[in-house]
């Protein structure tokens, strides 16, 4: 078909809310690679083993060693199944944030949830994403890198079934990316979204005037198709306060003006996508965006950290936690550390640190020790590369014993993942005597 401009064999820009695939065979086969010691903590007794052969066998966490990442079945299942509903409950698509998680494991669960797309920040993540079969992807980023962006041209040439959408928030982006694509001039034209920003946020175009001139020169573009809108409203404010609500709110308003005003201007060629983030506000986003959604247009909301939730940042901020809604989100990421060091009656050192835990958006926290009591008032004040300095006001020196295994609430799931190729999933945390139900591979 032809679009306005004329160019020749131009995609739909979005095909509703169809199916999204993803290579099973490909994702089961991860069960049958080999454990061993490049993968963090496993016991050694499990090393020649697949996850396959592992996992049908003994599967104590008390066999693993710390310091450990692991995740909690029950709590993850609760969690999808709440996103899943509100979302649906509210009319928007989801399209959970990959880069969280880099699981294809995890991935399966959100797209067999009903997940519309995978979202993604780099060429490479959406080359790891297609390498599992993933059959739509969102990348929240501009894609200048010219093997990325002829990668994936050339891609959705050879499947013409593949849906990817990249963004772009100035003209000399849009330029730029055109010029790169002329080198795979048989491909059909990437699909982008004109990104927003907003002052003092991150990424994209700053006004509206300034993303209809982004729209306007994806319009004149050869090699390109313009697909949408879309911007990230967590980049304009970190709490709850009347401030930051108000910030968020006047950006998604601005938002969805524009998508407005180039859907009047007859600027799409086809159906249109308006996303925004919505891991700490969704509700916002659904205010002022879901209803746009129609038959020409898919909103959606790219979550990453529901999924996970944690006991820190999001546990704060999210408005799906307890009680707001119950069953609410919780934390289904934990670590585990051990006692190593005594040195005062009032610190203990734990065998953990910043190479094992997220501490970007809070320090861990110390929930319960295994066969000890934790003192009142214990609180991490720091974390080394391999140490966690847990303090003890009050505490005798023979409270917390060397060798004593300490659970820790974190803090962002996005930057717990990626130190961790292989993570073990709990059938509850909080069992006594936690066994190992899965085992997740990572790709960062």
């Amino acid at each position: 078909m032809q679009n306005r401009n004329g160019r020749s064999g131009e995609p739909t820009p979005v095909h509703g809310r169809t199916a999204v695939t993803i290579d099973n065979a490909v994702v089961d086969a991860l069960a049958d690679e080999s454990l061993g010691p490049r993968d963090k903590s496993v016991p050694p007794g499990a090393w020649g083993r697949s996850a396959r052969e592992y996992l049908a066998g003994a599967t104590e966490l008390a066999q693993w060693q710390t310091p450990l990442l692991t995740l909690d079945r029950e709590r993850l299942d609760t969690n999808l199944a709440l996103m899943a509903r509100w979302t649906a409950d509210a009319g928007v698509a989801l399209a959970p944030h990959g880069k969280t998680t880099m699981a294809p494991q995890l991935w399966r669960e959100q797209l067999d949830a009903g997940a519309w797309a995978i979202t993604l920040a780099t060429g490479w993540q959406a080359q790891v994403a297609r390498s599992f079969g993933v059959g739509r992807i969102l990348l929240a980023n501009t894609l200048v890198d010219p093997a990325g962006l002829n990668w994936a041209a050339a891609e959705s040439a050879r499947d013409t079934g593949f849906e990817l959408y990249c963004w772009a928030d100035s003209v000399a982006t849009v330029e730029l990316m055109d010029k790169i694509l002329r080198d795979t001039p048989a491909a059909p034209p990437v699909r982008v979204l004109v990104e927003l920003g907003g002052a003092h946020g991150r990424t994209g175009a700053r006004t509206r005037a300034e993303a209809h001139a982004v729209a306007a020169a994806v319009g004149a573009g050869e090699r390109v198709v313009l697909a949408g809108v879309g911007g990230y409203e967590g980049a304009l404010a970190h709490d709850r306060s009347a401030a930051g609500l108000a910030a968020v709110r006047g950006y998604l308003g601005e938002l969805a003006a524009l998508h407005t005003e180039l859907a009047a201007a007859g600027a799409y060629p086809g159906p249109a996508v308006v996303t925004a983030g919505g891991s700490a506000y969704p509700e916002l986003v659904v205010a002022e965006l879901a209803a746009l959604a129609g038959a020409d247009t898919t909103v959606v909301l790219r979550s990453g950290a529901y999924l996970v939730h944690d006991d820190g940042f999001y546990a704060g901020i999210s408005p799906l936690t307890e009680p707001a809604v119950r069953p609410g989100l919780r934390a289904a990421m934990h670590g585990w550390a051990r006692v190593v060091s005594r040195p005062e009656p009032e610190l203990a050192l734990l065998d953990g640190g910043k190479r094992d835990f997220p501490f970007d958006e809070g320090l861990p926290t110390a929930q319960l020790a295994i066969g000890a009591t934790l003192p009142a008032g214990a609180e991490v004040s720091a974390l080394n590369d391999q140490h966690t300095f847990l303090r003890l006001p009050g505490a005798a020196a023979t409270d917390l014993p060397v060798g004593t295994i300490v659970r820790l609430g974190l803090s962002h799931p996005c930057t717990a993942f990626d130190k961790w190729r292989c993570i073990p999933v709990l059938d509850s945390a909080e069992a006594a005597a936690p066994r190992v139900v899965d085992l997740i591979r990572t790709f960062f």
